[in-house]
C-alpha cells in the first residue's frame, strides 16, 4: 500500500512540475512554405539585461504595474466600444446625454475604489494602455463623453499630479518597454 501511496505522489509531483514549466522565449504563430517544405516563423523576443539593479527594480515595478491595469485597459476598450454602439442607437442628444451620465455613475461606483488603490506608476501606464486600446487619449475621451470643460478641469489636476491625460502611446518610443512586456503577457510568458 505505501509503494501505491508513494507512487501517486511522486507522478502527482511530476505532473505539477511539467505544468510549472514557462514559456521558451520565443512563439510561432505563421508557416511560410518553401521548395514544399513548411517552416514556422520563429519570433525570438528579446532579452533585457540591466547594468544596475535599480534598473532591474523599475523594470519589475512596471511588469507589476502592466500586469495589474491591462485588464482595465482592455475593459475599458470594450465598454467604449458598446458605448459607441449604443450612442448611435439613441436618437435623441437628450437621450445620448443621459445614457453617458448613467455611464459615467456606473463606472465612476464599480473603479473608484481600485483606482484609489492605484500607483502613479500604474496611473500612468494606465493613461498609456487606454490610449494603446482605444487609440484616443484619455484627454480625447473625456472630452468627447463629459465635454471639454471637464477635460480640462481633469488635465489641470492631473498635471498637478505629474500626469498628462494628452500624452499619447508611443510604442515605438518611450513605451517600447511597455509594448514589449504586453507582449510577454499576451504570450503568457509573464504571470
Amino acid at each position: 500500500m505505501k509503494k501505491w501511496i508513494l507512487l501517486f505522489v511522486v507522478l502527482c509531483a511530476a505532473r505539477f512540475e511539467v505544468q510549472a514549466q514557462g514559456g521558451r522565449g520565443f512563439w510561432h504563430q505563421e508557416w511560410e512554405i518553401q521548395n514544399g517544405d513548411s517552416i514556422p516563423l520563429v519570433h525570438i523576443l528579446p532579452v533585457y539585461v540591466f547594468s544596475r539593479p535599480v534598473d532591474l527594480r523599475r523594470y519589475r515595478r512596471l511588469v507589476e504595474a502592466v500586469k495589474r491595469v491591462y485588464p482595465i485597459a482592455k475593459i475599458a476598450r470594450a465598454k467604449m466600444a458598446s458605448m459607441e454602439e449604443e450612442l448611435c442607437r439613441l436618437p435623441s442628444k437628450k437621450e445620448q446625454k443621459a445614457y453617458i451620465k448613467q455611464v459615467y455613475h456606473e463606472i465612476k461606483e464599480e473603479y473608484t475604489p481600485i483606482a484609489k488603490r492605484m500607483t502613479r506608476t500604474e496611473g500612468r501606464v494606465l493613461l498609456k494602455l487606454i490610449d494603446r486600446e482605444t487609440e484616443y487619449t484619455a484627454y480625447e475621451v473625456l472630452k468627447e463623453f463629459r465635454g471639454g470643460f471637464v477635460a480640462g478641469f481633469w488635465q489641470g489636476i492631473s498635471r498637478i499630479f505629474g500626469q498628462d491625460l494628452k500624452s499619447q502611446y508611443d510604442k515605438e518610443g518611450e513605451d517600447r518597454m511597455i509594448e514589449q512586456i504586453i507582449i510577454y503577457y499576451e504570450a503568457g510568458l509573464i504571470r
